[in-house]
């Protein structure tokens, strides 16, 4: 029971999450006297929103990051709920019409910040950068020196982590005002690709290796689980998780994708590229 009440932390990063937070707040509040008859939907869908900053919080504060600093298999999960499960729930909760209508009236110095968001938006660049974020962190030389290094691996780690995943999720969950512009087959083979990827790093990290990969995690003083036995358990973890969300993701997908086109083979020509322009993404922005 100590492992949940015990070693919760204070970082600089709960500062931020409560601006955006409250950000958020003032946005609705606007947004509910330009057209209250949408007040409520805009509440129940920004409680998704509040769950995912609560996800990250506790992926940051909670004694899951205490003990990532000691075990590679925490380290794990604590990266599963940043790259997963808090983008998913902030991007279903489609802040970006409240925090945007929460800007003192037009400011020119979003302009070149709205140019960067439409760059990395594309689908391309969006799936490529999760991909090479989690490739990227999981190197022993760069997980060794986030772990070493507090900021790094709170402002650089951690934040690139979520806003990756946020960019990532964004092709696939409806967030309003952004629409879809990753045709459904094309989701579907970004979603198998990034899967295969996770499938090499964990196979890399648990079978296609012999030693732990992280210094970090030698000898430390008090854990009894053997260095490379955490990182074995780290990458069953990262294989089991990656199935939990890209298989259901998939389906959904394959199924959308079935119900437009009418049929199987429709679908199977539509994953194959032999169908309409409509599914080459990779050169529309």
């Amino acid at each position: 029971m100590s492992w949940l009440t015990d070693h919760w932390s204070f970082d600089p990063f709960l500062i931020v999450v409560i601006v955006v937070a409250i950000w958020h707040e003032i946005g609705l509040a606007r947004l509910a006297r330009r057209s209250p008859e949408l007040t409520r939907q805009r509440r129940l869908r920004s409680l998704w929103f509040d769950a995912g900053l609560a996800v990250l919080l506790i992926a940051v504060l909670s004694p899951i990051n205490y003990w990532s600093y000691d075990y590679f298999y925490v380290h794990m999960i604590q990266h599963l709920l940043l790259m997963f499960a808090a983008p998913t729930l902030v991007v279903a909760g489609a802040p970006w019409q409240a925090l945007g209508a929460a800007l003192p009236g037009p400011v020119s110095w979003t302009r070149p910040l709205q140019s960067v968001a439409s760059w990395l938006l594309r689908p391309w660049v969006a799936i490529v950068t999760f991909n090479v974020v989690m490739v990227f962190w999981h190197l022993p030389a760069m997980l060794d020196l986030a772990e070493k290094n507090q900021a790094v691996h709170v402002w650089c780690m951690i934040t690139s982590f979520f806003l990756a995943g946020v960019l990532f999720w964004l092709q696939f969950i409806e967030s309003p005002p952004f629409r879809r512009k990753m045709p459904l087959s094309s989701q579907a083979i970004a979603l198998v690709g990034t899967n295969i990827i996770m499938w090499v790093l964990a196979m890399a990290m648990g079978i296609l290796t012999s030693a732990s990969w992280y210094s970090v995690y030698d000898h430390i003083r008090g854990v009894t689980l053997p260095a490379f036995a955490d990182q074995q358990i780290g990458a069953g973890i990262l294989w089991i998780c990656g199935d939990f969300w890209a298989v259901p993701t998939l389906i959904y997908v394959v199924r959308k994708i079935i119900a437009e086109d009418g049929g199987i083979g429709s679908a199977v020509d539509s994953l194959l590229g032999r169908s309409s322009r409509r599914y080459e993404w990779a050169n529309r922005s």
